[in-house]
């Protein structure tokens, strides 16, 4: 079983979020990164794959030099070899990110690393496109499954359930497949500091992915107006328990 896992490095989920001068790119400056919460699942299930059938795992991303801390990130709590595809994802649209993610899997495959599972999460906290997954598979001609909250392998098969409204669908198609998963499929666990330690000590496999082909050209970005809460504190103890009711009754969820 050999599992290929993409990931992309994104800012710090609840970070506050503001655009260089020009409105084009985000300012980075001052701002930590890690990668999405569906795709730190898309990791962890990658690795419970490999550790239950055996096998290998590799994890995949198209970024800076400084992604590599995202990718010692999955070294850590145990994918066995990881890939930089080097460049900027700003310069590249959903289109072009998976025409390179394409193209490092034609050439694992050609040097004997064919891929069983090639797994996605559903979507970047940055971009959230839902794009790139089903775009590798369609390019590659593999079946793919999107927004999956429960996985099992089988001798030559996937089958994969996720969610509808009122339900659940269940998906059962040959192997080599495509997946992006969704957060809540699994618990990642933490990098113990040995997992860390041999982690960095890891090769990291860089290539260089072919020039983009210019698609979409982004105009400018915008962030979206903050919302705000506020809070009314009703009372200290007993004291506030009128108050409790008053307000039940006010929304209509009690009545005297």
């Amino acid at each position: 079983m050999n599992v290929l896992v993409c990931v992309k490095r994104v800012p710090a989920t609840g970070s506050r979020i503001t655009l260089t001068d020009d409105g084009r790119h985000i300012d980075t400056k001052h701002l930590g990164f890690t990668v999405s919460p569906h795709e730190e699942c898309a990791v962890e299930e990658a690795v419970r794959l490999v550790e239950a059938r055996g096998g290998t795992s590799v994890v995949l991303t198209l970024g800076p030099e400084e992604a590599v801390e995202q990718l010692q990130a999955a070294l850590a709590i145990g994918v066995d070899r990881a890939i930089l595809l080097e460049g900027d994802p700003d310069d590249r649209d959903a289109a072009a990110t998976a025409d390179a993610i394409v193209d490092a899997v034609r050439a694992e495959t050609a040097a004997g690393a064919a891929f069983d599972v090639l797994m996605f999460g559903n979507e970047a906290a940055d971009s959230g496109d839902y794009q790139v997954g089903v775009r590798v598979a369609y390019a590659m001609g593999l079946p793919c499954i999107t927004g999956v909250k429960a996985l099992e392998v089988g001798d030559g098969s996937l089958r994969a359930r996720r969610e509808v409204a009122g339900g659940a669908e269940v998906f059962e198609v040959p192997l080599p497949a495509v997946v992006t998963v969704k957060e809540g499929i699994n618990l990642p666990r933490f990098a113990s500091v040995p997992g860390r330690i041999k982690a960095k000590k890891k090769e990291i496999v860089r290539r260089q992915p072919p020039a983009p082909a210019p698609v979409v050209e982004t105009i400018r970005l915008r962030v979206p107006p903050e919302q705000r809460s506020e809070v009314q504190i009703l009372g200290q103890g007993a004291e506030a328990a009128p108050a409790v009711v008053d307000l039940l009754e006010r929304l209509g969820v009690t009545a005297r």
